[in-house]
């Protein structure tokens, strides 16, 4: 799993510098043909030197910015050269590169507003199941990651907006924080929490950056569970509760993890009669879920593909199951959120919105 990591981040800064070294190249078309090589080539460096002073800024975003850029750039170039090849006339601009240009500035200003605009999703299932009251409203979040688009305080706002949704239960998929969270933003999110008007209250399954890999934050998994704890978020690490008598909530460990129940396992501290629910922040183990039967699977992780392609890739390779929405096998119901934030990457053109999701659900 590291060398695979090593090498997907090798590719990533490889692209990186072929990008800025393509992206030089072409900019200098842009100037006119009779200018001098030397004047040609400082002018060119400017909006170079630009983008480097982003990557050293944001590092991350900074290459993932270059990267996307290189690519619609190389894009339009191969549909400029059909173009020259079909009228078999020079071009006399180079507006090949005005497209290219444009059409960057489009998809990751759209990639942006997408990944900072959060909206409410709503899903709408039927049971044959008995339900308190006949039926049962949930609120799913994931992927929080707390200080990546917005702080504790801005978590809070959402909340209150969520809040207003009339939610039976608020239920966290994991990635609540992550390296970059700090004890602050975390308390301010809980508190928030804590406060919110619910009828069984909220629950959280740990994800897979929840723990930590560098841990620099200033607070710990041990400090997480206290403040947690304090505030009435039940924590479900391969724990269940039963709720109005009826419905029975697991919440599964990450799936990275070497210390996970098996579902079949983790579903026999239930009742089978019941309405089951689970949190699983990893959309992974569907073949298993589905043979046990549960009911409802929630979960995230993918942030509904974040940048295209790695959405069709994930699933392609068997990373993920499924990448984003609702998909029903067998008798279990699946739901997999893009997320109410981001992880380091400030845009989001995966084809979802950060969101947080309404599951409306009835007995029939």
């Amino acid at each position: 799993m590291i060398a695979i990591v090593i090498l997907i981040f090798a590719a990533f800064i490889l692209a990186g510098i072929s990008g800025l070294v393509y992206l030089y190249m072409r900019i200098q078309r842009f100037l006119p043909e009779d200018m001098p090589k030397k004047k040609k080539r400082l002018l060119a460096l400017i909006p170079i030197a630009a983008l480097l002073l982003y990557v050293v800024c944001d590092f991350i975003n900074g290459v993932v910015v270059v990267v996307n850029v290189f690519v619609i750039w190389v894009l339009a170039d191969c549909v400029g050269w059909l173009i020259h090849k079909i009228r078999k006339k020079p071009m006399r601009f180079y507006w090949i590169g005005v497209c290219a240009i444009v059409v960057s500035v489009g998809y990751l200003g759209y990639g942006f507003y997408t990944a900072h605009r959060v909206v409410a999703t709503n899903y709408t299932l039927s049971t044959d199941k008995t339900l308190p009251n006949g039926k049962l409203r949930i609120i799913q979040i994931a992927d929080a990651h707390l200080g990546a688009t917005f702080d504790g305080e801005g978590f809070a706002k959402y909340v209150k907006q969520m809040e207003k949704e009339k939610p039976n239960m608020l239920v966290i998929t994991g990635d609540f924080v992550d390296d970059s969270s700090n004890r602050a933003d975390l308390e301010r999110a809980c508190e928030a929490l804590g406060k919110m008007k619910t009828t069984y209250g909220v629950y959280y399954a740990y994800g897979n950056h929840d723990k930590g890999f560098y841990n620099h934050r200033d607070f710990k998994d041990k400090d997480m569970r206290a403040i947690m704890a304090q505030n009435n978020i039940t924590i479900l690490d391969d724990k269940m509760v039963t709720l109005g008598g009826c419905v029975d909530l697991y919440g599964r460990k990450d799936r990275a993890s070497k210390k996970r129940k098996k579902m079949s396992a983790l579903i026999a501290e239930g009742v089978k009669e019941h309405y089951q629910v689970i949190l699983d922040h990893q959309p992974h183990d569907y073949d298993a879920q589905e043979k046990a039967g549960v009911d409802l699977v929630l979960g995230g992780h993918t942030h509904g593909g974040q940048m295209f392609p790695i959405g069709i890739t994930g699933e392609l390779s068997g990373a993920n199951d499924m990448t984003y929405g609702m998909r029903k096998r067998g008798r279990t119901t699946f739901i997999v959120t893009s997320g109410i934030s981001d992880w380091a990457i400030d845009y989001k053109t995966g084809g979802a919105l950060s969101e947080y999701v309404v599951i409306d659900i009835t007995q029939k």
